[in-house]
């Protein structure tokens, strides 16, 4: 592996202030819409998961990077304020999904349309510096 030269710290030190400036963004607009962070990171996951993937505790868990036990405090808060609710497998009463409500459907719309227009902006400087990295690395 080569050297890492001075352009290389550059670009990591780029990407990571731009990574952070974007998270550090979502982070108060959830809070300005009433939602903590994770809050908001878990009505994302649930209605982002891959295409075949089931929205039960342990995959959300997994695309949150949080411990199970974490993740169904997450559930039972939104649950509690009508973002989310359980539902039972009728094939097999052992699978549990979590499925958006009403009101968890509009603030993460609401949300997810805040950080479209942030990435209009925020997003060319972080591709930027992803883009001088994977450049160094391919080649």
């Amino acid at each position: 592996m080569p050297r890492v030269s001075v352009a290389d710290y550059r670009a990591l030190a780029a990407f990571r202030y731009e990574l952070r400036r974007f998270l550090a963004f979502s982070e108060r607009a959830a809070r300005a819409a009433g939602l903590e962070p994770q809050q908001h990171q878990l009505l994302l996951a649930v209605r982002g998961l891959p295409e075949g993937t089931e929205p039960t505790i342990g995959a959300i868990a997994e695309r949150l990077c949080l411990e199970h036990h974490t993740t169904v405090a997450l559930v039972d808060k939104l649950e509690a304020r009508g973002f989310v609710r359980r539902q039972r497998s009728s094939t097999d009463r052992r699978k549990v999904w979590v499925v958006l409500e009403t009101a968890g459907t509009k603030a993460l719309e609401a949300l997810s349309r805040l950080h479209k227009a942030q990435l209009t902006t925020a997003g060319e400087p972080m591709l930027g510096a992803l883009r001088v990295i994977l450049g160094d690395l391919r080649g």
